[in-house]
C-alpha cells in the first residue's frame, strides 16, 4: 500500500503543477523576458507582448489540462490499489507518460495562436490572421 500512495503522489505531481502554473501564468506572466522562469519559446521570447500572450495563452490550457488531468491520473490508480508493486509502478508509468504527452502537445496550440497574432518579427498582426 505503501508504494501505492507514493505513486499517486508522484502522479499527482504534473496535473497539480500544470493546474498551479495555469492560475498564475493566465494571469500573470513573470515581468521579465528570461532564461529561466516561464514559457520559454523563441516566439514568445521576441518581446515583451509575446511573452506576455504567450503566458496567458499556455496559462489557460495548462489549467484546463491540469485539471482534466487530476481525475485521468486518480481513476487507473484506484484500479491497482493493493497490487502488487510490478502492476503498481507499470500502471503509473503509463499514467505519467500520458501527463508528459499532455504537458508536451500544450506547446503546440501556444505556437499556433502565437503565429497566428504576431509575425515572425514579433510584431502583432491588425488581422489576428497568420
Amino acid at each position: 500500500m505503501g508504494f501505492w500512495i507514493y505513486m499517486l503522489a508522484m502522479d499527482l505531481l504534473i496535473p497539480l503543477i500544470m493546474t498551479g502554473f495555469g492560475w498564475y501564468f493566465s494571469g500573470r506572466a513573470p515581468r521579465k523576458i528570461n532564461p529561466v522562469f516561464g514559457y520559454r519559446t523563441a516566439m514568445s521570447m521576441k518581446n515583451q507582448d509575446t511573452w506576455e500572450f504567450a503566458h496567458r495563452h499556455s496559462g489557460r490550457i495548462w489549467k484546463i489540462c491540469g485539471l482534466v488531468l487530476l481525475p485521468v491520473t486518480v481513476v487507473p490508480m484506484l484500479f491497482v490499489i493493493g497490487g502488487d508493486e510490478g502492476t503498481v509502478g507499470t500502471v503509473g508509468g503509463i499514467v505519467c507518460g500520458v501527463q508528459l504527452a499532455v504537458l508536451i502537445g500544450s506547446i503546440f496550440p501556444t505556437e499556433r495562436a502565437l503565429r497566428k497574432n504576431f509575425d515572425k518579427e514579433g510584431n502583432r498582426r491588425k488581422d489576428g490572421q497568420g
